[in-house]
């Protein structure tokens, strides 16, 4: 049996990030990404978006601190985590995604980026959407791709 812990979020960033290092100068950021839901539930109120506690470490803090902000829409791959520690109040049990990949879609004002989490660039260069991340015009996907000639006798569901 195989087991997979792997988890894709888009959202907004809801506040701006705040980059810490550890103790052996680690790069650590924890963000929240406000991801919408398909449907509104009636029993939460409304409320179209959950709220998902992420982390990032390393290159991915780096990015993040020197590229997002609140509002920014950033694709997070990566696993969900469950830990506890021992709080005032008793035992607290953390679920949050450790992001492996985090890219920036979008910043606030709407300009489309796509950045790996190990890219450096300077702020004055021109992003160039990569195909994997794009949601950039959705209308011109498919105008700049070749054809293909594909027949009913290479579907094997037809």
């Amino acid at each position: 049996m195989i087991n997979i812990n792997s988890v894709t979020l888009v959202g907004r960033i809801t506040k701006d990030i705040e980059l810490r290092k550890t103790s052996s100068n680690t790069s650590v950021c924890n963000f929240t990404v406000a991801v919408d839901r398909r449907f509104q539930s009636q029993q939460n109120g409304g409320q179209s978006a959950d709220f998902i506690n992420c982390i990032a470490w390393r290159q991915s803090a780096d990015f993040l601190s020197s590229y997002a902000s609140k509002g920014t829409i950033v694709s997070v791959e990566g696993r969900i985590q469950t830990r506890s520690y021992d709080g005032q109040n008793g035992k607290v049990y953390v679920t949050e995604v450790v992001a492996d990949n985090v890219q920036i879609i979008s910043n606030r004002q709407g300009a489309s980026m796509s950045q790996g989490s190990n890219s450096y660039a300077p702020s004055n260069q021109t992003f160039t959407p990569s195909v994997e991340s794009s949601f950039g015009n959705m209308d011109d996907d498919f105008s700049n791709t070749p054809s293909l000639d594909i027949s009913s006798d290479d579907l094997p569901f037809y």
